[in-house]
């Protein structure tokens, strides 16, 4: 069987978990994506970690474009979307993808790995361990925008729609969580198109790239993707509306750290 089919039939059931996932617990499906791609893409594509990783980012964003509108329209008309939370958290997220984009683009694949590992083991500890007091400050304009764009460039390193992050940010500074959830899964949506637009510029001239990717994106692996996560990411928004999630986040965030102790010690 062609590899690229196979990726295309494997990258359709990781859209399923990842979109439910993604529209459940607020908290993006890169942090399944981009490892998943990552071993696909060198065992069947045969490519180096070097130009993997950021392969795996950017199509993992670029697939989060679709399913963060899907998700973020559920949430609409869920009543999950506060106008002001999520005008300024808008304009801090696209500036830090735009940023952290061209930062991934311009580091070693390893080093991209490592990154990605370390930091998704801190986003697990933060899902199980994080305090829920909130701040004594409200969440300003001010505070809005920097945390976005941290999230934003943070994110965009990741290839993730930065739930994990801004969720639990907002509720800190006293924002509802319902609305937290909804303002990511929209803010999700920013950080994939500028992300993605800033890896396709940057990777437009790379060396190696195979057929069927745009800059770094990988066209059948997005394709594969979407085509499941779209309709999961609604139905997940749905069932996190209606359960209590802690137990999930528990289960999930120690198969994180699994799979990122797996990608330290070699994804080859």
């Amino acid at each position: 069987m062609d590899p690229v089919y196979i990726i295309i039939v494997c990258c359709a059931a990781i859209g399923l978990v990842a979109g439910l996932l993604a529209g459940m617990l607020g908290i993006g499906g890169g942090l399944i994506i981009v490892p998943a791609l990552s071993f696909l893409m060198v065992h069947f594509l045969n490519l180096s970690t070097n130009l993997v990783m950021p392969m795996a980012v950017a199509t993992s964003l670029s697939t989060i474009v679709l399913t963060s509108l899907s998700s973020a329209r559920a949430h609409h008309a869920l009543g999950n979307i506060n106008r002001h939370i999520v005008v300024w958290c808008g304009v801090g997220v696209a500036v830090g993808a735009t940023l952290g984009a061209q930062i991934a683009s311009t580091i070693s694949g390893h080093t991209l790995k490592n990154i990605f590992s370390v930091l998704v083991i801190v986003i697990a500890a933060q899902m199980v361990l994080g305090k829920r007091q909130p701040s004594a400050h409200k969440a300003t304009r001010g505070i809005l925008v920097t945390v976005a764009s941290l999230t934003g460039a943070i994110s965009a390193l990741m290839g993730i729609g930065g739930g994990a992050l801004l969720v639990p940010a907002l509720v800190w500074f006293q924002v509802n969580i319902r609305q937290a959830i909804g303002c990511a899964a929209l803010s999700g949506l920013v950080i994939a198109l500028f992300g993605t637009a800033s890896f396709v510029y940057a990777g437009r001239v790379a060396p190696g790239l195979p057929v069927g990717a745009v800059g770094y994106v990988y066209l059948p692996a997005t394709f594969g993707i979407v085509a499941t996560s779209i309709f999961t990411a609604n139905l997940g928004a749905k069932l996190g509306q209606r359960m209590n999630t802690d137990i999930l986040k528990k289960i999930l965030a120690g198969l994180l750290v699994l799979v990122s102790i797996r990608m330290i010690l070699g994804i080859e």
